[in-house]
């Protein structure tokens, strides 16, 4: 077999594919004994008249048709393994020669992964910013615990609802007098002061009793998700159906006691704050990380073909489907929710599926050119380190982890990239704490 490639604009390629007489002659035979199998031809057994009958019978055609499903796709794998392109899209194929006797000859239009100029990436300079755990950082951890496990206890008759309560609400939104897609709700929970709605609802609800009825007038954003309310005038019709206080208790052993396994409070902030610092390094190093890959896609140039946008962007839309419904959420109810479309949703995930592949081809490129490699046991301390976060054995989670291994190793040659640009780069570090301060909640303490 034969190849020849040649580069034209952009990503886009030829192969001219060339296959010898030889195997053009095996895949007709081939061919030849598919079809007599299938057909009758009168005066013969099936399967036992001569190719010269079942060409006549057929016409040639019929037989090249049946050799081409057999020759082409594997001429072709064969040519992109010689020529050593990373195809993204489906070929095209023309025939260009299919005569008896003679070579069996192809073009085959593609387009690749294209070719990245990097940089200067040694000595490369980053500014990071290095966030500390501090003390306000370990109570606000405790405020939010002191939150989380408050009571709720139904308000009063007549007690008016405080930012901080939740209720229990039905609302019907309409646009002049006519309701729109999306804007309902029954028995829908909602803390005041959350800000998950739109901007002003919730302050309006702050005073309302059990039981009433009541106007809730807001303006849509001029940049919300659903395109036709954008902007727009709306009224909710919504009845306080149940208003819930919440009882929070002191920050002290026994607080520690209900929420924990710990006898005292200073016990449980220790935790707390070596929870903080752990899950605090883990973020800093992913700073320093993608400061470093953003800083190499700024040094380098790659135009970024819209098959692999497009397909990223169907594995963004995919895994947030996903996450969807592990969340018990179906994507149908989502969209309903939320007024978009499923297209405005994926469409919503192009941005993300740019950078992400613009960041792939330059820290794939770069595993190239230092020729990094994955061996056997970078794969394994991967399936270690998945069997540590479920609590289960290195090789009862293996045959799943095997079956996703091209993915898999692809990660790791990714993160390789990145420790060789971490090695030869001057990392500048600006410190600043986790959170400003938090001294309502020590004030109460003392």
């Amino acid at each position: 077999m034969k190849t020849k490639l040649e580069k034209l604009e952009g990503n886009d390629v030829v192969l001219e594919i060339e296959v010898d007489s030889d195997r053009v002659e095996q895949a007709m035979q081939k061919s030849y004994r598919k079809l007599v199998s299938q057909v009758r031809i009168p005066g013969f057994r099936q399967g036992k008249a001569p190719r010269q009958i079942l060409e006549a019978f057929l016409g040639k055609e019929a037989l090249y048709e049946e050799a081409l499903e057999d020759m082409v796709p594997e001429a072709y794998e064969q040519a992109v393994k010689e020529t050593e392109i990373e195809p993204i899209s489906q070929p095209t194929i023309d025939l260009v020669q299919m005569e008896d006797g003679k070579p069996f000859i192809f073009k085959a239009s593609v387009m690749v992964k294209p070719e990245v100029a990097l940089g200067e990436l040694t000595g490369m300079a980053v500014d990071v910013s290095r966030v500390e755990v501090d003390e306000a950082a370990v109570y606000a951890q405790l405020e939010m615990m002191r939150t989380r496990y408050a009571k709720l206890t139904p308000a009063e008759e007549g007690v008016p609802a405080e930012s901080g309560d939740l209720l229990s609400i039905d609302f019907t939104g309409f646009l002049g007098d006519e309701p729109f897609p999306g804007g309902s709700g029954e028995d829908y929970s909602l803390e005041l002061g959350s800000n998950t709605f739109i901007p002003g609802f919730e302050e309006q609800l702050i005073g309302v009793i059990t039981g009433e009825e009541k106007d809730v007038n807001v303006t849509f954003p001029d940049d919300y998700h659903a395109e036709d309310l954008k902007s727009q005038e709306a009224v909710f019709k919504v009845k306080v159906k149940e208003i819930q206080k919440k009882e929070e208790t002191p920050l002290d052993d026994d607080f520690a006691r209900d929420v924990s396994d710990f006898d005292t409070l200073e016990e449980l902030k220790a935790d707390i704050r070596q929870n903080l610092e752990k899950t605090n390094e883990e973020e800093n190093e992913g700073r320093i990380r993608q400061a470093l890959v953003a800083k190499a896609v700024e040094l380098s140039e790659v135009d970024v073909p819209e098959p692999m946008i497009e397909n990223q962007m169907d594995v963004l839309f995919h895994r947030f489907e996903e996450q969807m419904y592990y969340q018990g959420v179906k994507m149908e109810d989502y969209v309903n929710m939320s007024g978009m479309t499923v297209e405005d949703i994926r469409a919503s995930f192009r941005h993300q599926a740019e950078r992400s592949v613009r960041e792939n081809l330059v820290l794939e490129t770069i595993a190239k050119k230092m020729e990094l490699k994955v061996l056997d046991e970078d794969f394994d301390k991967q399936i270690e380190k998945a069997a540590a976060e479920f609590g289960m054995e290195a090789e009862a989670v293996r045959p799943s982890l095997e079956e996703a291994r091209p993915r898999i190793e692809f990660g790791i040659l990714l993160d390789k990239a990145v420790d060789y640009l971490k090695e030869n780069a001057t990392i500048n570090i600006v410190d600043q704490v986790i959170n400003e301060a938090a001294e309502n909640i020590a004030e109460e303490e003392e």
